[in-house]
């Protein structure tokens, strides 16, 4: 007895509690702080992303390129010979190549960003972490994908002999753009996707729509001005017209990058808010 009351007499004279656990409300937003702890978790997974695309495959990091080459020659077979479509001066294969480099990591980064908590299910239901981190690695891990295929962009302009402009400085902007745009759509299709596994059958279908919705094969000026607002709408647009001024010089339409940045931070926004308000849910349902 005498030693249980010295217990009891050690902890309600102990300082101040190290943690309080609290029931948190519906919607909650982003802990930065947490999120900064487990930043050393973040780039291990991203790591492990990386290393976990290219395993047991015959052409590894070639695959990388293949994808944006592979469309590029039959964008320019289809559009650029066949259909004669405008590239501003510019030729075709390049034109198509610089706009496919930011759709191809986008539409990457959306496919393996929803699937994050699914194909992860065993570290959900197991340890604690913030769970953003997982979608969060899978976009990262796509700018590895993004840096091998500029390899053939700038193997391109050598052959076609174009040269690099003053815009090249806004490129790393337009990356963290891009990036945070696939981010934010990631997250909120990576919540969705453990409730509604229809997701990652509905997603390259819209991913497909997406691609001929976005001034890739086409440039902005050959759509009528009447309509050029609705396309604008897209976050992606003034992203990939702005990938070709950048890389390939021509006017940076900065009006239109405000209005991308502007729909990717809402975008960004209302998914982590979505996300953390579904996140107390996965481990139980997924």
């Amino acid at each position: 007895m005498a030693a249980t009351r010295l217990e009891t007499s050690v902890i309600s004279t102990s300082a101040k509690p190290y943690c309080v656990v609290q029931p948190t409300g519906k919607w909650v937003a982003v802990n930065f702080r947490e999120f900064w702890r487990y930043r050393e978790l973040l780039v291990f997974l991203t790591q492990r992303d990386i290393k976990i695309r290219y395993k047991q495959t015959a052409l590894g990091v070639m695959w990388a390129v293949l994808q944006p080459l592979l469309t590029m020659l039959v964008f320019t077979i289809l559009f650029g010979r066949v259909a004669k479509m405008p590239s501003e001066g510019v030729p075709y294969p390049l034109f198509a190549y610089a706009g496919l480099l930011p759709w191809t990591f986008f539409a990457n980064g959306l496919t393996t960003s929803s699937n994050a908590l699914v194909n992860n299910s065993n570290l959900v239901g197991k340890v604690y972490f913030p769970r953003l981190i997982m979608p969060a690695a899978a976009v990262l891990a796509g700018l590895v994908d993004l840096g091998i295929a500029f390899l053939l962009l700038f193997g391109l302009f050598a052959f076609y002999h174009v040269s690099l402009t003053w815009n090249l400085l806004a490129l790393p902007l337009l990356i963290v753009l891009v990036t945070l745009l696939s981010l934010g759509i990631g997250l909120f299709l990576s919540a969705l996707n453990v409730r509604y596994r229809d997701i990652r059958h509905a997603l390259p279908f819209f991913i497909q729509l997406g691609m001929f919705a976005t001034p890739i094969i086409y440039p902005m000026s050959a759509i009528p001005v009447r309509y050029r607002w609705f396309v604008a709408l897209n976050p992606m647009a003034g992203v990939v017209e702005g990938f070709r001024a950048s890389l390939l010089g021509g006017h940076l339409d900065w009006p239109a990058l405000l209005q991308s940045a502007i729909v990717t931070l809402v975008v960004l926004a209302g998914s982590a808010l979505y996300f953390r308000s579904m996140e107390k849910s996965f481990a139980d349902v997924i």
